[in-house]
């Protein structure tokens, strides 16, 4: 039988370090994005998260018009004050879903920057 790489990942992760606000009932609180994909993202914040609860995200990513936001995330992973967080519905960006080619140029301009807090 084959073995799966413990990393396998069905997309593409950027390592980032931009500003993060999520709530969730009955909850909000702040971070910093360590890595985002067009799944989700780990978050680096300033409470303990519980695994299994439902967030909603706004990221403030560098040269964008605004948050980009999520408006359905499940925290997956949570250990310390790091989490995981699974995006169950698109981001969108000034209340438009972010298409594939929209969200590859993004993240290849998050790529080329590197990992800064904005």
């Amino acid at each position: 039988m084959a073995q799966v790489p413990f990393d396998s990942r069905s997309a593409q992760r950027v390592a980032v370090a931009c500003p993060v606000i999520f709530g969730g009932a009955p909850f909000v609180g702040e971070g910093a994005l360590r890595n985002l994909s067009r799944t989700g993202c780990s978050i680096a914040c300033n409470r303990i998260m519980l695994t299994g609860s439902y967030i909603r995200l706004a990221m403030l990513l560098p040269d964008t018009r605004g948050s980009v936001l999520v408006e359905w995330g499940k925290v997956r992973w949570a250990h310390g004050k790091d989490c995981g967080v699974e995006f169950l519905c698109a981001p969108t960006l000034a209340d438009q879903p972010v298409d594939h080619m929209t969200w590859e140029r993004l993240t290849n301009r998050l790529s080329s920057i590197g990992p800064s807090l904005v």
